[in-house]
């Protein structure tokens, strides 16, 4: 008699971007309270930042002086895997997980990285160009809310397909705005606009991103 698998496994996608981020940031706050690491460590989040972090003038600066180094692209997959506080790590993580999952339940595990990195790197572009301030944008959340937004593309269609009201799936990221708006009254970085622009471009790639597009996805959706 064949066993029935009552919880699908997270995908192998999901599992090693949780261990970088969780991984990075013990380490981090190691160092920050400086056990274990010595003195030294107490630098090491503030040396993470300068490293990895994304300064938000230097993709113009880049366009200016046409310095398109390794060094400087690279900062546009790495700032997700730095944050502020162990407590965003946190958040990040726990959203990760959710979502990847829901997310890995229906597309690849690749095609979940699609997701994640696409987001992050064009969630960093936007945010450069639209944010009016000199603050560095670091962080999962922007690739975070691409899985959003690809968590919200799959209910889209899942209630397109079965005659639902297709606007109820918009209600997680309608929660979420609600509660960076409030957030927002009390100062906030300008965070949230790569946030949401992670999530219009989370919304935008999945259909690309799912294996075998739209006709295999409704498939999918329909077996589960």
């Amino acid at each position: 008699m064949s066993r029935i698998k009552a919880v699908n496994p997270l995908p192998i996608s999901v599992i090693v971007l949780f261990g970088l981020i969780a991984g990075i940031e013990i380490l981090l706050s190691i160092g920050s309270i400086s056990l274990l690491a010595g003195q030294e460590g107490i630098g090491w989040r503030g040396w993470a930042f300068q490293q990895f972090a994304l300064p938000a003038q230097l993709l113009g600066f880049m366009v200016e002086t046409s310095n398109f180094s390794a060094s400087n692209l690279i900062r546009l997959v790495t700032y997700p895997f730095i944050h502020g506080s162990f407590i965003s790590a946190a958040f990040a993580c726990v959203i990760l997980l959710a979502l990847g999952k829901f997310v890995g339940d229906v597309f690849s595990s690749a095609a979940v990285l699609v997701v994640f990195f696409t987001s992050s790197i064009l969630a960093a572009i936007i945010y450069s160009g639209l944010v009016w301030t000199p603050f560095p944008l670091y962080g999962a959340f922007p690739a975070v809310y691409g899985l959003i937004g690809a968590y919200t593309y799959i209910l889209w269609v899942g209630l397109a397909a079965t005659g639902g009201n297709q606007i109820e799936a918009f209600r997680l990221i309608l929660l979420l705005a609600g509660l960076q708006i409030a957030f927002s009254l009390f100062g906030t970085s300008p965070h949230w606009l790569a946030d949401f622009a992670g999530f219009f471009v989370g919304f935008a790639v999945a259909p690309i991103a799912a294996p075998g597009g739209m006709k295999a996805l409704l498939a999918r959706i329909k077996r589960r």
